[in-house]
């Protein structure tokens, strides 16, 4: 019963994903943690790629919507203390390695449901990378325990992005916006916020975490997290299935075939999702109801797309022939490559760390 209540709550946040494509999100990033961050760390000038730059009303909602539902329902925990700094550079190599697989668990589901080829095998890194992380897990990984701090202390960070936020409304000439690419593309921003605000709502109150559900599944034989995850599936592959966008392919737009590199770069995805305990949406929603750790591991994730971004590490989508172009293949170049071998090593460093410090 759990399973199916759980799977319609999935199938709700698929038609929000839905209406924020429909209301001109980018078709096949109607929600993405990842490709949404990078575009406020551009806002925000730590970075310069031009196509990717605006701030993204979502992210705000999702802090705001598990802060406002934890206050009203009591949940609401000042915490902190818990390894912040090693949180800081795994949040770091989870951006890195979304960017270059170009996009984060939830986009991977959203491309899985238009039909993308190249999403279906990234899949294999993610569940991979979860594999990984319940393999130290059971072995007693852990980053200690959070301490309960002063409440004030939880509410710096939805506070921060909140008036960030009203900033871009009130001073837009102080942070960059994208004239054209995937930046470009977004819904009004009061539909933005909302969606935002009752995908946090929702997120909050089901415990929703793309790598927990499959976390779950592996470890303990349990399907209930993982049925969100196919609810949302569903909702988007009717919606694109409507809209003629569902398109058996290789790659769609912003996507790239490079295979290893999209198993690789989900591997350190999922991987440091179960080290972080939690997705890059769980994180968000943590920090929301006050998670001082979860905050920072959200800083580590703005400062990983800057520096994905400056540094040549994420990928560039694919595009095929046109009568003016030649077709270019896209994925990551040798830059990129490199720091998801990186990436991946200090993983492995953090687990076998985790592991010894507890025992």
């Amino acid at each position: 019963m759990k399973a199916r209540k759980l799977l319609l709550w999935g199938i709700l946040t698929g038609l929000i994903a839905a209406a924020l494509a429909y209301f001109g999100n980018p078709k096949n990033m109607a929600i993405c943690i990842a490709c949404f961050v990078r575009d406020i760390s551009g806002s925000l000038k730590l970075h310069q790629a031009a196509a990717v730059q605006y701030f993204r009303p979502e992210i705000v909602g999702f802090v705001l919507g598990s802060f406002i539902i934890s206050i009203a329902k009591g949940e609401f925990r000042s915490t902190a203390g818990s390894s912040p700094m090693i949180r800081f550079f795994l949040a770091m190599a989870m951006m890195i390695g979304a960017l270059v697989f170009l996009g984060c668990p939830t986009r991977m589901v959203l491309r899985m449901a238009s039909g993308e080829i190249s999403a279906w095998i990234g899949m294999i890194g993610f569940v991979g990378g979860v594999a990984t992380g319940i393999f130290f897990l059971k072995k007693g990984y852990s980053l200690g325990r959070s301490q309960i701090t002063k409440k004030g202390s939880g509410l710096v960070f939805p506070v921060i992005f909140a008036l960030a936020f009203a900033a871009t409304l009130v001073f837009p000439q102080k942070f960059a916006f994208s004239e054209s690419g995937p930046g470009s593309f977004h819904a009004p921003w009061l539909i933005s916020l909302a969606a935002g605000i009752v995908i946090g709502v929702i997120a909050q109150r089901i415990r929703m975490c793309f790598a927990g559900g499959v976390r779950d599944a592996i470890l303990i034989k349990n399907f209930d997290l993982f049925s969100i995850v196919v609810g949302i599936f569903l909702s988007m592959t009717v919606y694109n299935a409507i809209q003629g966008e569902f398109v058996v392919r290789m790659f769609g737009p912003v996507a790239h075939a490079q295979h290893l590199w999209n198993i690789l770069g989900l591997y350190v995805v999922g991987f440091s999702s179960i080290l972080l305990g939690g997705c890059p949406l769980r994180q968000l929603i943590l920090m929301g109801q006050g998670s001082s750790d979860s905050g920072v591991a959200v800083l580590g994730m703005l400062v990983g797309a800057a520096v994905a971004h400056n540094f040549g590490f994420a990928a560039s989508p694919a595009a095929a022939a046109t009568a003016e172009a030649a077709a270019v293949a896209g994925g990551p170049g040798v830059p990129g490559m490199i720091a998801v071998v990186v990436c991946i090593v200090f993983l492995f460093a953090v687990g076998i760390h985790g592991t010894k410090r507890e025992a």
